[in-house]
């Protein structure tokens, strides 16, 4: 079965599709860049071609027209006036709005060089002293929650308060507090709040600090429905320069079919089951997000449907389960942010994501982010039924696991670094991974599958938009570079299988494994370097500490690769100042596809060195 599929295999025409428009790269960009990743200082000037400029300010007046800078109206007054090809200038200075509602394809940025800040809290002033230095204030605006109906508490609920589940904030001079479970539990830098008596409660004395508690549970709505008075045009806007913070849930939705929904509904499934692209991501087209940061939501920084959504040069930092979470689009491009700090509750439990790419997307390219201190979140998560990825030349340094491919279909991962993560990439119950020249420190490489699919799912329909249990296969694995210092003995690559699947399915999953080179200091000595599954006849798993140990069960695969037992900075150019280019000219050369050597933007040469960084 493995041999037909690879005559009739071609790549995807990923190629065709990259999303030639936006996936182009100089050779400038041919590995991660090192930056400047993020916001960038951008003087904006007020665009020309609007058909109509309001002008707003966190004290303008909403009666004002707008339409000149000294008589400002409020953002409020703007939303529901603008049509397309309109445009919302920004002054500076903090709006604590939200709730808005926009159907239009507009710009929304700031004037000139000034700092717009959206915040979804309000300023807590009236206190009370109780006993004990513990003090209270009376708070209408609360968001509690439950866990989601999939949460299994017999497993997670010694490890996870239900309290964290709740969506408000309190916030100390811009520090958030964690929540505590009752007043006896509270120490400075928590709060606690009585949902039934409605009030909120601190250790800390807020006498001459400012205390924000949150008050909305979104900045911004996109629809694709009438709003304010008006047809959608299902237009997505284009939001530059602009900080959303302090937001109960999220603080942004780009809507589908199905619309917002609160947080106690699952919100990712539109559609349900596998479903014909033709019918979904087309409610709001073409949203654009740059130089924007969004930051301390309680959940997620956005809920992103539709086709061609663009997220870059972006700060995304500090949420609970994800950072990004795209769901059911085709065609979007996430390039050169930063996303950090995910899941700083701690959740168990709840699979968190800094970047969650969900439900049947296509073609969603990922490339030269810094994806990084997401010690208790996975970093780029594409789950469930997409197809045709783009994961190049990005920089993923301390989460779970870096990429996390799964019940997916189809790709390329190619150029990046992974640093210092339990897993630099996973590839589970997926097919076609076609792994690329990409560095990996003390982050192994782990391809598995499971028998999942095989009766029912915990989790519905999901599995049902993936491949079958027999199709899960067909994986490269070439040109890699694997390291590990001596602290690390877990094997460097692993390719795994339920034990239950040992007669069922006795096929390699890689259709092609070589060029890499295998790097591990200390003594190699009774530790695995390729763990393999199945290997044997019989489908039991085996061991290899060398390439050429496993190249006496299996002659046709590592036949170019290299083991090398020798400390790190006699093989990179500078491990402590994170320079991980090879030094010396190492034998381990391959050739590189010419789609994946396009999506990477490396120019075209007869063979590559092993890993993410090539010579100019």
């Amino acid at each position: 079965m493995l041999r037909t599929f690879l005559r009739s295999f071609r790549p995807s025409l990923v190629a065709s599709a990259l999303f030639s428009a936006f996936v182009s790269v100089s050779a400038v960009q041919a590995q991660p860049s090192g930056g400047p990743y993020g916001p960038l200082a951008v003087t904006y000037e007020v665009p020309a071609g609007a058909a109509h400029v309001y002008y707003v300010a966190p004290d303008g007046q909403a009666e004002a027209p707008g339409a000149a800078l000294a008589q400002p109206t409020t953002l409020e007054s703007a939303i529901a006036r603008v049509v397309t090809g309109d445009a919302i200038i920004l002054r500076g200075g903090t709006y604590r709005t939200g709730g808005l509602v926009l159907n239009q394809g507009i710009s929304l940025q700031p004037y000139r060089d000034e700092k717009p800040v959206l915040k979804g809290t309000l300023v807590a002033e009236k206190w009370e002293t109780l006993r004990d230095g513990i003090y209270r204030t009376k708070w209408s605006t609360l968001f509690p929650c439950k866990p989601r109906e999939w949460w299994q508490r017999n497993r997670e609920g010694m490890r996870t308060p239900l309290h964290r589940f709740n969506n408000d904030m309190v916030f100390l001079d811009g520090r958030p507090l964690q929540s505590a479970g009752w007043e006896g539990e509270l120490t400075d830098g928590t709060y606690y709040i009585d949902y039934e008596a409605r009030y909120v409660y601190l250790k800390n004395n807020p006498a001459g600090h400012l205390v924000e508690i949150t008050a909305r549970d979104s900045a911004l709505i996109i629809t694709g429905k009438p709003a304010n008075g008006k047809p959608a045009d299902h237009k997505g806007p284009a939001i530059r320069g602009i900080t959303f913070t302090q937001y109960a849930y999220r603080a942004l939705e780009v809507e589908g079919k199905r619309g917002s929904v609160p947080p106690s509904e699952e919100p990712t499934d539109d559609p349900v089951g596998l479903a014909d692209p033709a019918t979904f991501g087309k409610e709001v087209v073409g949203t654009l997000l740059e130089h924007c940061a969004i930051t301390h939501c309680s959940r997620v920084t956005g809920y992103f449907r539709g086709d061609q959504l663009v997220i870059r040069h972006c700060l995304v930092s500090d949420t609970s389960t994800e950072g990004i979470y795209i769901i059911a689009s085709s065609d979007c491009v996430i390039e050169k942010n930063i996303i950090a700090r995910n899941n700083v509750e701690k959740l168990t439990g709840y699979y968190p994501a800094a970047v969650k790419i969900f439900n049947q997307t296509r073609r969603v390219v990922c490339r030269d982010n810094l994806v990084h201190d997401n010690p208790n979140s996975n970093g780029i998560w594409y789950d469930v039924g997409n197809l045709d990825g783009v994961f190049v030349n990005n920089w993923i340094d301390g989460c779970l696991d870096g990429l996390f491919f799964e019940i997916s279909r189809g790709v390329i991962c190619a150029g990046n670094v992974f640093a210092n993560c339990q897993n630099g990439i996973r590839i589970l119950n997926a097919r076609e991974a076609r792994i690329y020249h990409n560095t990996f420190l003390n982050a192994p490489a782990l391809v598995e599958r499971n028998e999942r699919g095989s009766g029912g799912d915990h989790f519905g329909w999901h599995i049902t938009t993936g491949p079958d249990v027999d199709q899960r296969e067909g994986h490269v694995f070439v040109g890699n570079l694997l390291m590990a210092d001596a602290r690390m003995s877990r094997p460097l690559l692993t390719l795994g299988q339920a034990s239950t699947l040992r007669t069922k399915l006795t096929t390699p999953q890689v259709a092609a494994l070589d060029y890499n080179f295998y790097v591990r200091a200390g003594d190699p000595s009774g530790r695995t370097l390729v763990a393999w599954a199945p290997a044997k006849g019989d489908g039991s798993p085996a061991a290899f500490q060398t390439v050429e140990a496993l190249r006496v069960m299996f002659p046709d695969f590592e036949r170019a690769s290299r083991t090398v037992s020798a400390e790190l900075g006699a093989v990179l150019r500078s491990p402590e100042l994170q320079r991980y280019e090879l030094t010396g000219d190492w034998t381990v050369k391959s050739a590189v596809p010419d789609d994946v050597r396009q999506a990477l933007g490396w120019p075209k040469r007869d063979a590559y060195a092993p890993g993410a960084f090539q010579k100019r």
